[in-house]
């Protein structure tokens, strides 16, 4: 890795963002190579051209460092099952690309890059609040798609939107939480299709 050299303090405005994102990507490198639970501050710092006290300022832990290449990675998950969504009008079938492309996009994750799949491994079993913030936009864009569902007659109106929206959502959650995953993948190909269509006849009015 190339070596960095830091400037004299952290500034503010762009030039903060820009050293931020710098030991953000070279993390995301060096954790991809080693493995997030080995690698110490010191070891960034170090691969980066910094030192440990730099690096701190502008992350007070590996944590907050790991929280970083964590959220850039949810979002490009969250941005994938947006993609799928895009054009696609009728209620039970944006619920079929929503399972199928959620399901994928993690599973990709999981097989892509073993190291940096150790960061979702660990924010998930700690609760991180990158982790709690995609869990609450993924229910809210479920929760979407069932409202229109309903506004359009294709799903039933009885059951609370709430218990709907958190059942639909424990059905995928196998799928999609990096604790649970490994052990779901033998039936990841015919899974999304097989509870899909399990879960649109339980939402039939």
């Amino acid at each position: 890795m190339n070596t960095a050299t830091a400037p004299a303090g952290p500034g503010r405005g762009p030039a903060t963002h820009d050293i931020r994102n710098q030991i953000v990507v070279a993390a995301t490198e060096h954790f991809s190579h080693y493995g997030y639970e080995k690698t110490t501050v010191s070891d960034l710092a170090k691969a980066i051209g910094f030192s440990k006290a730099y690096v701190y300022k502008f992350f007070e832990s590996k944590q907050a460092i790991g929280e970083a290449i964590c959220s850039n990675c949810l979002a490009q998950l969250e941005q994938e099952i947006g993609q799928a969504l895009e054009g696609v009008e009728q209620p039970a079938e944006r619920m079929r690309k929503l399972f199928k492309a959620s399901t994928e996009a993690h599973q990709r994750l999981l097989s892509q890059d073993r190291k940096l799949y150790e960061i979702a491994h660990s924010a998930a079993a700690e609760h991180w609040p990158s982790v709690l913030a995609y869990e609450d936009r993924l229910r809210a864009l479920l929760q979407q798609l069932l409202l229109q569902g309903r506004d359009s007659g294709d799903f039933e109106r009885k059951t609370p939107l709430d218990e709907t929206t958190d059942a639909i959502y424990l059905v995928l959650r196998p799928y999609l939480n990096p604790l649970l995953l490994p052990h779901s993948l033998d039936h990841n190909d015919q899974a999304p299709t097989l509870l899909c269509s399990l879960v649109l006849r339980s939402l039939s009015p």
